[in-house]
């Protein structure tokens, strides 16, 4: 496939998948440094891609249902149409995804084979015989071979501005955390309990941490993780700050951009302080940190036991690959990652 105009990536719907095809973004640009690139993401993904200096333009869309199922639908191929889009490459793999491809009338139409719809492709991909085993990173780059792209080493990439950096700077400053050593915990995981660490572990271990007079504690999740992180944190005073439910992403990146260390089970807030350069302590239990770790600097703990990784959502049993970290080696790793 020669010179391409006109690009858009259809990005994945989740947060730590979307920040896994970011390299994307960067190796299509270095391949076709004149063509515009259109981010299509659903729901509150393309916040993430805000201030990519790469990116020319970003389509938000819902996915509803009933009639204004369809009227969106409609109103989403308009736009796809009016974009003239000579190039779209898929990271999702749904058999909508590609439909709204063919009927936005994208000329080249790339994506991984499968779910009945390698029709509306023009280029349909088999998955890579080791998807089950390598980074996703890797998977995703697969793509790019139709344009000429040959693998790259890029890594995730996230971009935020002077400005937020500024103003997530002022919110800490008047808790009292100018000139400490910032340490984030990110205790949830949208994907369910099984890949949690105990809450009260993570009390423990915020407990240790802040026996240091120079660190500040500070603890991120949406609405729903509030209560449970009220409860981690109660008592522990003015040197444990807790922010869930209080951001957006755009607000969650630049906090996470201003962290010495982020603490995390594999989640979107894990993923995102890799795209953005900061060490990372990951804690993997059902999941693969060879399909989803974090990459650049960081710490994986993983206890590898018999039934790991399961990839469920609830443990049926005693949550073991969990129960077997304890907060002295997470802590020993924050404070590896802090000295380096």
């Amino acid at each position: 496939m020669g010179e391409t105009k006109n690009i858009i990536i259809r990005m994945p719907n989740w947060v730590g998948d979307a920040v896994m095809a970011s390299p994307l973004i960067i190796d299509i640009k270095n391949k076709f440094p004149e063509s515009p690139i259109t981010l299509m993401c659903q729901g509150a993904i393309g916040q993430l891609f805000a201030h990519e200096p790469l990116v020319s333009d970003i389509i938000h869309f819902k996915k509803p249902s009933g009639f204004i199922h369809h009227l969106h639908q409609s109103e989403l191929i308009r736009d796809l149409k009016k974009g003239e889009y000579e190039t779209g490459i898929l990271t999702t793999n749904s058999l909508s995804s590609a439909w709204w491809f063919w009927r936005g009338h994208i000329k080249n139409r790339i994506g991984f084979s499968g779910r009945g719809r390698d029709f509306l492709l023009t280029e349909a991909i088999p998955f890579p015989a080791n998807r089950n085993t390598q980074h996703l990173v890797k998977t995703y780059k697969e793509l790019l071979k139709p344009l000429g792209i040959s693998e790259s080493s890029t890594l995730p990439r996230l971009v935020v501005t002077e400005e937020e950096l500024k103003d997530a700077k002022g919110v800490l400053d008047k808790e009292g955390c100018s000139g400490k050593s910032l340490i984030g915990i990110n205790p949830g995981a949208a994907y369910g309990s099984a890949k949690c660490w105990l809450p009260e572990r993570f009390r423990s271990l915020t407990q240790k941490l802040i026996e240091d007079p120079n660190v500040v504690v500070v603890y991120f999740g949406d609405h729903t993780q509030r209560p449970m992180i009220e409860d981690i944190t109660k008592d522990l005073g003015s040197k444990v700050l807790n922010l869930a439910g209080k951001t957006n992403l755009r607000d969650l990146m630049a906090f996470i951009s201003l962290l010495d260390v982020m603490v995390a089970n594999d989640s979107g807030p894990m993923h995102m302080a890799y795209g953005l350069n900061v060490p990372v302590v990951a804690l993997f239990g059902p999941t693969s940190d060879k399909i989803s770790g974090p990459l650049g600097v960081s710490e994986i703990i993983h206890k590898h036991v018999e039934c790991s990784p399961c990839f469920k959502r609830e443990c049926p049993i005693d949550h073991r690959c969990m129960t077997r970290i304890t907060s002295d080696e997470v802590y020993d790793a924050i404070q590896r990652l802090r000295r380096g």
